[in-house]
């Protein structure tokens, strides 16, 4: 699965009217709905701004509207589109100003369906690794030993505080959290216990 970089856009044309396609990052079906409502008071086109959405770690929470376009031919294409994408928590949205010329069902489908490929092509994807936040408390004597073991697994320390005992907070690939509590475990006898934390959907990427 991936994740939207950033917001895009891309501009099509068909009979005459314009289509005009976002793709936005949404962590989920509220966010993505709020989004949309945004546009529906922003946007000048007086009429439909049809949507689709991925979200959830597996991609698994999806919905879609076509929004006053005739059944099936504007959300479902454009989810259609999206699930093809690998996508998760995204809205892809299209709005349509009317050229003056009816398009009929297929041509809904089809301009409905090239707006969210075009607006896909120029989305920038980050590859989604489930992170974790580890939090440590360890003693100075067993403070560089600890560090070197957190580099060991490609963490990245994010912060450190030094009062009686040193407290490290680190990033980590959630997938070495059994490892390393084995190795922190042999290391300091059993006595230093990270506390996990897993980060939310938006903060898996590496960090």
């Amino acid at each position: 699965m991936f994740i939207l970089k950033e917001h895009v856009q891309a501009e099509t044309f068909a009979r005459n009217s314009r289509f005009l396609s976002d793709l936005f990052v949404a962590g989920s079906p509220e966010e993505a709905k709020e989004i949309w409502h945004t546009l529906k008071s922003t946007y000048d086109n007086g009429g439909h701004i049809v949507y689709a959405f991925i979200t959830g770690p597996q991609g698994n929470v999806q919905g879609c509207s076509d929004d006053g376009e005739p059944s099936g031919t504007a959300g479902r294409p454009t989810l259609e589109v999206l699930k093809g994408s690998g996508l998760t928590n995204v809205l892809l949205t299209t709005a349509r100003w009317f050229g003056g010329t009816l398009l009929g069902t297929g041509g809904l489908v089809r301009a409905y369906t090239s707006g969210a490929q075009e607006v896909l092509e120029k989305a920038v994807k980050i590859p989604l690794v489930p992170m974790v936040k580890i939090s440590l408390n360890v003693s100075y004597p067993l403070y560089e030993m600890v560090k070197r073991i957190l580099m060991e697994f490609d963490c990245e320390i994010l912060a450190e505080e030094f009062t009686d005992k040193v407290t490290l907070i680190a990033g980590m690939e959630k997938k070495f959290t059994l490892l390393l509590k084995d190795r922190l475990n042999e290391l300091g006898n059993g006595k230093i216990q990270p506390r996990i934390e897993e980060l939310d959907l938006l903060s898996c990427q590496k960090l």
